[in-house]
């Protein structure tokens, strides 16, 4: 996704400077990888709890979606959707905040979406780094069954690894704030210069 947006920029430096991890991984492909993002560093910072619900809200205004409420698999798509539901006060149609359980809790209602979704409700899917597409795949498939419309998915990264052609290809949208190649070709530039971040 191209943008220009201040929002943008500064959700850019703060990835490049808080998520990518050098070394060696393995991905949820099972691949190896010499590049890990950790969105989490920066999902679940002040600053970037205030930079992605405004941004994304952006990003929604600009198409002609209609989103009711947002949320994905935890604990990735926590905090995104959390920050989506806050910035939506200001910035009105709302959208309500839900999360997708993993496993169905042994107490209580025994519910796997727990939070504001309603039947009936047209949904965005949240992603914070989509690598193999499965999470969010496996969202898509609870909120389906419980009565959800899927509008689109969005990720704050696509690691560009296939996930987001086999999203694609099950008939669903994506949508992508940034691509791991672009938070990787700003790193360099951090690296040359390190009082630039400025987060």
């Amino acid at each position: 996704m191209t943008n220009t947006t201040s929002e943008h920029h500064q959700l850019l430096k703060l990835l490049a400077k808080r998520s990518v991890r050098r070394g060696h991984f393995i991905l949820a492909s099972g691949k190896s990888s010499d590049l890990y993002v950790d969105a989490r560093t920066t999902t679940m910072s002040p600053e970037g709890l205030a930079l992605i619900g405004p941004l994304v809200i952006q990003t929604l205004r600009a198409t002609t979606l209609q989103v009711d409420s947002a949320g994905g698999l935890t604990l990735g798509a926590d905090p995104i959707a959390y920050s989506i539901a806050v910035a939506s006060y200001s910035s009105p149609p709302l959208i309500r905040a839900f999360t997708v359980r993993k496993d169905i809790k042994a107490h209580g209602t025994g519910k796997l979406i727990e939070g504001g979704f309603q039947a009936g409700d047209n949904t965005l899917i949240v992603e914070d780094v989509i690598t193999t597409g499965a999470s969010a795949l496996r969202a898509i498939d609870t909120v389906r069954k419980a009565g959800g419309y899927i509008t689109t998915v969005l990720t704050l990264v696509d690691r560009e690894d296939g996930g987001r052609e086999t999203i694609e290809r099950e008939g669903y949208p994506v949508i992508s704030l940034f691509t791991l190649e672009e938070i990787t070709t700003f790193v360099p530039a951090l690296d040359e210069n390190p009082g630039s971040a400025g987060v």
